[in-house]
């Protein structure tokens, strides 16, 4: 058996590019072949355990976003279907208009994604880019753009989310300190990539509205020219968003501020699940898609049925993607790379930024990149003439160089918002290398002109 780890990841992307590029197999089937393919070649895993290898990827993936994209199905066919995304989006556009509508979804994304996980936001948020589009007829790659930007930049950067503040720890990092500077660089950054970048593609690419989660485009477009007071009321539209944020989001705030036993850390424990605060929330959307749309009990549980099919698809999706992705894990094809950039004589922030990125294409998962990163930087990080805080930023940024075929997130965009494999690299895997190329920049500068001592 081949020693060098570098031998499946080649093997893993030849596989993935030959039969979903080349041969253009269901995604799902792909990358179980592809992930079988990179176990037969990975010296760690013994052949006859490659099969329990991949399952036991897959069941990881599984039990970490089965409920949640299965509730976020059932939502976001309830906000589709009842009008309530309609509803939303054109209290959006009564204040920025038409033509900013786009600042609305950076910014919304970017403010949530500091309590709730880039994924779930992009849940929570694509119905309204859909509704957007079908109102607008114009601007979906744009839209798809600041979504992902402005979740994805807090997400990298920003504590409390687990991944920033974890990376704080390992760095010795003051977690106020990790908050400001990763703010300076991901504000910036976000509107670099998708105001920036997104204005570029938007004007190059046209994709058109598809069924997505469960969802019709012909319904979305009728629901487009629906009178206001046809709609639920805002309050009543923006709840299913609104309250896996603040459940999240207090639990959140209970995990960094109460004690660890308290009364209040459990309940908040309990909420702010993301496979609770999902349910509940899809329970909320399902009763104003009840109230309006779906009077007739059996027409209500084919809807829900339906969503339940859609979510499915996307699971089976997102966790072959993952499975795949820890497959190159295991074969330990990152951390290779990135000891051998440590030892090459690069600056100390380009070798972190580096270090992140590569972890981040050879194994798919941006939070596995900044933890394991931090991790191998953190030793060298003593004496040295930049501050830690600089380290964490780079690797943040870093670990955003490129996603594709084996991160879960990938196919997460893909399917939610209804886009071609090729369409997701126009955007979301683009809006990440351009994140990461703008946030090393910004990381330098900061190190320059604001040196910390």
């Amino acid at each position: 058996m081949p020693a060098n780890p570098l031998v499946p990841f080649v093997v893993g992307i030849a596989v993935v590019v030959l039969l979903l590029v080349g041969l253009r197999l269901p995604a799902f089937i792909g990358l179980t072949l592809a992930t079988l393919a990179v176990g037969l070649v990975t010296p760690a895993v013994p052949l006859a355990e490659v099969p329990a290898e991949m399952t036991g990827a897959f069941g990881d993936v599984m039990a970490a976003i089965g409920i949640p994209i299965l509730m976020a199905a059932v939502i976001g066919k309830c906000l589709m279907d009842s009008g309530a995304a309609e509803r939303i989006v054109r209290a959006f556009l009564a204040r920025t208009g038409d033509d900013r509508s786009e600042v609305a979804l950076l910014g919304s994304s970017f403010v949530l994604s500091v309590p709730v996980f880039v994924d779930n936001v992009f849940y929570l948020l694509a119905p309204l880019g859909r509704s957007m589009y079908a109102r607008t007829g114009t601007k979906y790659p744009l839209y798809i753009a600041v979504l992902s930007a402005g979740g994805l930049a807090t997400h990298m950067l920003v504590p409390p989310t687990p991944g920033p503040l974890a990376m704080a720890e390992t760095l010795n990092v003051d977690v106020g300190l990790a908050m400001m500077v990763g703010a300076m660089v991901a504000v910036p950054m976000a509107g670099v990539a998708g105001l920036g970048y997104g204005y570029w593609i938007d004007r190059r690419l046209d994709i058109p509205l598809r069924d997505a989660m469960g969802a019709t485009a012909d319904a979305l477009q009728e629901k487009a020219v629906s009178a206001t007071e046809e709609l639920p009321g805002l309050d009543e539209a923006l709840l299913p968003i609104a309250l896996p944020v603040v459940l999240i989001g207090a639990n959140t705030v209970s995990d960094a501020f109460a004690a660890e036993e308290s009364v209040l850390a459990e309940i908040a424990g309990f909420l702010g699940d993301p496979s609770v605060a999902l349910t509940l929330a899809a329970l909320a959307a399902a009763a104003t898609y009840y109230r309006l749309d779906a009077s007739d009990a059996d027409a209500f549980r084919t809807a829900l049925t339906d969503a339940l099919k859609s979510g499915g698809h996307i699971i089976a999706i997102t966790a072959a993607g993952g499975a795949f992705g820890g497959l190159l894990r295991t074969a330990g094809v990152g951390e290779y790379i990135a000891s051998g950039l440590a030892d090459a004589g690069i600056p100390l922030l380009v070798t972190g930024w580096l270090v992140g990125g590569v972890i981040r294409v050879a194994q798919g998962s941006g939070t596995v990149a900044v933890l394991t990163g931090a991790s191998m930087m953190a030793p060298l990080m003593d004496g040295a003439a930049v501050h830690p805080v600089y380290m964490m930023a780079a690797i943040g940024t870093g670990a955003l160089l490129f996603s594709w075929y084996n991160d879960s997130g990938f196919w997460i965009v893909s399917e939610v918002a209804g886009l071609t494999p090729a369409e997701t690299l126009k955007t979301w895997s683009a809006v990440n290398t351009v994140m990461a190329v703008t946030g090393l920049f910004l990381v330098l500068l900061l190190a320059t002109v604001v040196p910390i001592r």
